[in-house]
């Protein structure tokens, strides 16, 4: 029989710490995701989001770059 990598637990914790694991559990997908569009070469470029950024507080701001 091969050794597993995993643990099945059962316990109790408090709800503030239940609630940072879903939340971080959530931030890791996204990270995934996010790394998944990159390699697929779904970026801006850092150009173009520092000229809009500093548009912001001109007359006329740029558009979002997509």
């Amino acid at each position: 029989m091969s050794k597993s990598n995993t643990r099945v637990m059962t316990t109790h914790v408090p709800v503030s710490m239940a609630d940072w694991s879903a939340r971080a559990d959530e931030r890791d997908q996204l990270t995934q995701e996010a790394l998944t569009e990159v390699d697929a070469g779904q970026v801006i470029d850092h150009q173009a989001v520092l000229a809009w950024a500093d548009s912001l507080d001109s007359d006329q701001p740029l558009p979002v770059p997509r």
